[in-house]
């Protein structure tokens, strides 16, 4: 079966080169590439969420198939639909359906049914092709529509996806396509959807569904939304990201009863933590330093400083760093600083093999610290801070739990560094970039 695009010239152009010239100004050449398991779209008229889709697509590696989970927005078809043959046709081409994992995921589950009706008008999967396209036009694709029904089964479908992509044992993405409040004023409508964001990027898709019923969020996709969260976690996800939020009223300018888009990727543990771990294992198992990898990712290969925190039982346990880079490259650099605050924080004693188990790590990587005026040029959220007088330094992150404003940022950093209130200071700020 081929599904004709049901919403070409609508949505987005009929033709293909108005539809590429259109998706090229919503993209971001230059935006570095994310190994991800999960992303939530919107699928709205390209000039309202084609950026947002856009900009959250532009950070993903590519990869060959595509699970897109959509709800169902005309009430055709059977309730927990699949398509598991065929192909989907868009202006740029056809797309067709990974038949194998497709029928793998259809055998394997209690709840989804082989059906087309619930795809031949629905767009939340269709606005997601040609953008796909774009990126790599040989992708494949297993569409499912999901309709009412209790949270168990959405999560139940999620567990089957991620059962079937580790069967599968190949490079598989899954998509959720929804938008988020439909037709608040502006203002309504970001403080309800950072409320459903806020526990997307948390991976609590208990949480999102209480949210949703609570405050009344007409979120189209919070089906698909909370089976890819259920599907993203077996499959390792170990942290989510929003790429960008906006909403219909900053394109159109009328805020009166906007729709709301938000774009969110869902990856596993960063490359640097994994290291991180990685270091502080093979340190306190065996006492030896770890080479780093043979081919350093992306993120690896810069020269920065680098700070490690280890925590237990949400305690912290360990955190030491550099300034500025002191090894060849951030990937030594994390391996040097994962040893040091496993075993030589002056506060704590040395991490146990027992404790092993229980250690989160994260890895901030700084920028070179620039100097500023004053206290107006800092933001204690957004900005770490050194202060120095003469040799004495002390340092403090960005965004800490109990550290609200820039006074106590300063203050913190005098007490490390032993410099008193009164005395002559210089101010430096830097940003950091934190993996979990």
């Amino acid at each position: 079966m081929i599904r004709e695009p049901a919403v070409a010239g609508q949505f987005y152009p009929a033709s293909a080169a108005q539809l590429e010239a259109m998706i090229k100004t919503m993209i971001d050449e230059e935006a570095a590439k994310e190994e991800t398991i999960g992303l939530l779209l919107p699928h709205a008229g390209y000039p309202y969420s084609g950026p947002v889709a856009g900009a959250t697509l532009s950070r993903l590696k590519f990869k060959g198939t595509f699970i897109i989970i959509g709800p169902n927005h005309t009430g055709r078809g059977k309730p927990f639909s699949i398509m598991t043959e065929g192909a989907w046709k868009t202006p740029l081409g056809k797309v067709e359906i990974d038949a194998e994992l497709a029928k793998q995921i259809l055998a394997g589950s209690k709840y989804l049914q082989e059906d087309s009706g619930a795809h031949q008008y629905e767009h939340s999967i269709e606005v997601q092709l040609p953008f796909l396209q774009h990126f790599q036009r040989d992708i494949k694709l297993v569409p499912i529509i999901l309709s009412y029904g209790p949270a168990d089964i959405y999560k139940e479908i999620g567990q089957e996806l991620a059962a079937a992509i580790k069967k599968a044992q190949r490079g598989v993405v899954i998509i959720a396509s929804s938008d988020m409040s439909h037709y608040e004023p502006h203002e309504v409508a970001q403080k309800k959807d950072h409320q459903a964001i806020e526990a997307m990027l948390a991976l609590d898709e208990d949480e999102l569904l209480r949210r949703v019923e609570k405050q009344n969020i007409s979120m189209c996709g919070y089906a698909p939304a909370t089976c890819l969260i259920a599907a993203a976690k077996a499959l390792g996800a170990t942290r989510a990201e929003l790429v960008k939020y906006q909403t219909s009223g900053d394109t159109t300018g009328d805020r009166s009863a906007v729709v709301g888009y938000a774009g969110i990727i869902f990856m596993g543990m960063s490359p640097l933590v994994k290291l991180a771990h990685q270091t502080v294992e093979t340190y306190t198992k065996e006492g030896k330093v770890p080479r780093p990898p043979a081919e350093l990712t992306p993120e690896m290969k810069a020269r920065a400083g680098v700070f490690v925190s280890i925590h237990k039982h949400g305690e912290l346990r360990g955190c030491i760093g550099t300034f500025e880079p002191t090894q060849r490259n951030v990937a030594e650099e994390v391996i040097a600083n994962a040893i040091s605050s496993a075993t030589r924080d002056p506060r704590f004693p040395p991490i146990t093999p027992d404790e092993l188990a229980d250690l989160e790590i994260n890895v901030d990587v700084l920028t070179r610290p620039e100097p500023v005026k004053g206290e107006e040029e800092l933001d204690a959220k957004k900005y770490g801070v050194i202060v120095e007088c003469g040799w004495r330094r002390g340092l403090l992150l960005p965004d800490l739990e109990g550290v609200d404003s820039v006074k106590q940022q300063i203050d913190i950093c005098c007490l490390k560094g032993g410099i008193s209130p009164d005395e002559a200071k210089k101010l430096y700020r830097f940003e950091v970039k934190r993996y979990k």
